[in-house]
């Protein structure tokens, strides 16, 4: 039997059960390998202020941080809190708006010609310094947070939305077409699979630049979140409660990530297969 035919057979062949265990365990493994980065990047961090012997006040050692971040643990949580629902309202409004008009501008070249140059337009508008006029507008509430995190959240997702559903391989299009499928099917089973690993790329990205939105337009003007706490913290020079607010900030940062990664593995099964 040559080489060729026995790779086709084995291909076909079901996957032992001691196989997919070992492949479990490989996938368990690579998904905790991040966190083993951040821990071993924590340990880095406190060798390296031992070794140079680093002033605190510059740069704080983890074990100074930690009590402080225990010690504050009331104020930092409902800051968080704060600074989360701002974050995750302004996340929501662009996935609404951003992913059914990529969709219009992608299939429509009308759409395209008259909305895409206005879009553009409003992105090359600079954000934060139109920032101050929001608080004019809308006050130090929620609203001015919320409306700075989608106007920046917003085109990043939409040309991921755009690329996503004009990648669809035009082929596909003639074949469905050709075997009677309606345009709805077309889109269901084909063009919004295909388009799903570019807009979850998109996503990440979205919400990456949504928790720094979030924190900037607390700078510009807040009176409560995780932005307005830094400040704070800055103006009395507590770096151990900087460094704090910095590691919340992280780890909010990677929980939106890997929420993205998750709701992705469970929309997309057919990648799940290929593992």
């Amino acid at each position: 039997m040559s080489t060729d035919v026995r790779t086709v057979v084995s291909a076909d062949l079901p996957v032992p059960p001691v196989a997919r265990r070992g492949s479990r365990l490989r996938r368990v493994a690579w998904g905790f390998a991040p966190v083993l980065t951040f821990v071993g990047l924590i340990a880095l961090w406190a060798a390296l202020v031992s070794i140079f012997r680093i002033p605190d006040y510059l740069v704080p050692a983890p074990q100074a941080v930690i009590p402080r971040l225990i010690q504050a643990r009331e104020a930092l949580w409902a800051n968080a809190v704060v600074t989360l629902r701002e974050i995750l309202i302004g996340f929501a409004i662009t996935v609404v708006l951003s992913i059914p008009l990529g969709l219009v501008l992608a299939l429509s070249l009308l759409a395209r010609r008259l909305a895409y140059p206005v879009l553009v337009f409003i992105q090359l508008v600079p954000k934060i310094a139109i920032a101050p006029l929001f608080l004019v507008w809308f006050g130090f509430g929620i609203q001015s947070k919320v409306l700075l995190t989608v106007l920046l959240t917003f085109f990043p997702l939409l040309l991921a939305s755009i690329a996503g559903f004009q990648g669809l391989d035009t082929r596909l299009l003639y074949l469905t077409r050709s075997m009677g499928a309606s345009v709805w099917q077309t889109f269901w089973h084909v063009r919004f699979p295909s388009a799903l690993h570019v807009i979850f790329s998109g996503l990440k990205t979205a919400a990456t630049i949504a928790a720094t939105a979030a924190i900037v337009a607390e700078f510009v003007g807040a009176n409560s979140g995780l932005g307005y706490q830094l400040l704070v913290a800055t103006g009395v020079l507590d770096t151990p409660l900087i460094f704090a607010i910095l590691l919340i900030l992280t780890v909010i940062g990677l929980g939106l990530n890997y929420l993205i990664e998750v709701v992705g593995y469970f929309a997309m099964p057919w990648l799940r297969a290929r593992e």
